[in-house]
């Protein structure tokens, strides 16, 4: 996923409804620092205006994270700036300005250059980091999680004090191989996103309506583009990210090394074509896996169906599949087009259609600090 460091910031962002009252962080802290536990971490989230944190502190309330504490960090020309979080009010902090030293958990949701340099703060002030970049997802000594596949990664505190959320379009793919892996055994798999513009924040949902209206009014009309060229209005752009020497971009080389470490499955041969689409939310995937065994649809679906968080839309009718403007759960993945090849029974393909800032990002890391909460594994604190 492009870090989330483009998106220009949002004005609010709900509170989880079990936070401490208190007026001031001086307040705060004092008020909550004897109760403080493993199962209420201090928490603190650096990105909190962005797209990403937004979600995050929206998810925080729905599922009833709790917390003793709550930080908002962000960059320096956010500090300053008071966000209403539930029936709170919140100055935002400059993160050159917070003392990490005062959160449990720190999520990073700020874009990699952020996470190089304040990460390792972070961890040496003894928090616990749930990072959204890229910055540490291949470092051997960081797990990249997915909880539904991989949560016993968590089990225990990582030597280098972080955990990495892996990349908006792995995420779900990864949650379906997980399942074909353990039924058929796969061979291959080749995969096409098809990626929204909120994939780079804010500021990539606005460029595209703002080519979308100049597009409209003509070819002569003024716009400069910023994020997408050729503009993504009415177009579709087969380069995510930057171009590597195979050919092949980053992203595109996010997911093949990313579900490699995540299934651990060091030779899992996955290849992918990634394009930005001109969809506002909610990445979308054709995926076609070779299996080492036969497979018959009806249990493939039941398979899919059977795994946490996952809807299979032709399992309810055989004609009904998926879309970003229809899909009615953000929270899980869905699934459509199921259909074993005609000339090859060991091989399918499938649609699936998940919410880049939620699926993709938010929701992943809150699960993990959900899980980090649930297993203990801040008992470990340094």
């Amino acid at each position: 996923m492009t870090p989330a460091t483009t998106a220009p910031e949002a004005t609010t962002a709900p509170e989880a409804t079990t936070a401490p009252e208190a007026t001031t962080a001086t307040e705060a802290t004092t008020a909550t620092t004897a109760t403080s536990t493993a199962s209420a971490p201090r928490v603190a989230i650096v990105g909190a205006t962005g797209a990403v944190g937004s979600t995050l502190l929206e998810l925080m309330e729905s599922r009833g994270f709790r917390y003793s504490e709550l930080h908002l960090v962000a960059s320096a020309r956010s500090a300053g700036r008071v966000l209403t979080v539930g029936e709170r009010e919140y100055t935002v902090v400059a993160v050159e300005d917070f003392d990490f030293g005062r959160a449990d958990v720190a999520f990073f949701s700020a874009g990699t250059a952020v996470s190089e340099k304040w990460v390792p703060v972070a961890t040496e002030a003894g928090a616990l980091v749930i990072d959204n970049t890229i910055a540490f997802r291949m470092d051997p000594d960081t797990p990249l999680v997915v909880p539904q596949v991989n949560a016993h990664e968590l089990d225990r505190r990582p030597a280098s004090g972080v955990v990495a959320n892996p990349n908006c379009s792995t995420i779900p793919l990864v949650r379906l191989l997980r399942g074909v892996e353990d039924r058929w055994g796969i061979r291959n798999a080749v995969v096409s996103t098809y990626q929204a513009a909120s994939g780079l924040g804010y500021s990539g949902v606005e460029e595209l309506q703002e080519s979308s209206r100049a597009a409209l009014q003509g070819p002569d009309a003024d716009f400069e583009a910023n994020h997408f060229r050729p503009t993504l209005a009415f177009n579709v752009i087969p380069k995510i990210d930057r171009f590597l020497d195979s050919g092949f971009t980053l992203e595109e080389e996010k997911m093949l090394r990313e579900s490699r470490k995540i299934l651990g499955m060091p030779h899992l041969d996955v290849t992918t074509t990634c394009v930005r689409v001109p969809v506002a939310n909610c990445h979308s995937e054709a995926v076609y896996v070779e299996c080492q065994e036969p497979v018959d649809r009806a249990e493939l679906v039941e398979v899919l169906a059977g795994l946490p968080e996952v809807r299979v839309h032709d399992r309810e009718s055989a004609t009904a599949f998926p879309t970003p403007a229809v899909v009615d759960s953000s929270d899980v993945v869905h699934v459509g087009r199921v259909r074993v090849t005609q000339n090859n029974p060991r091989a399918f393909w499938l649609w699936l259609v998940a919410d880049n800032l939620r699926i993709g990002a938010a929701l992943n890391a809150l699960q993990i600090g959900e899980e980090i909460v649930a297993r203990g594994t801040l008992e470990a604190r340094p």
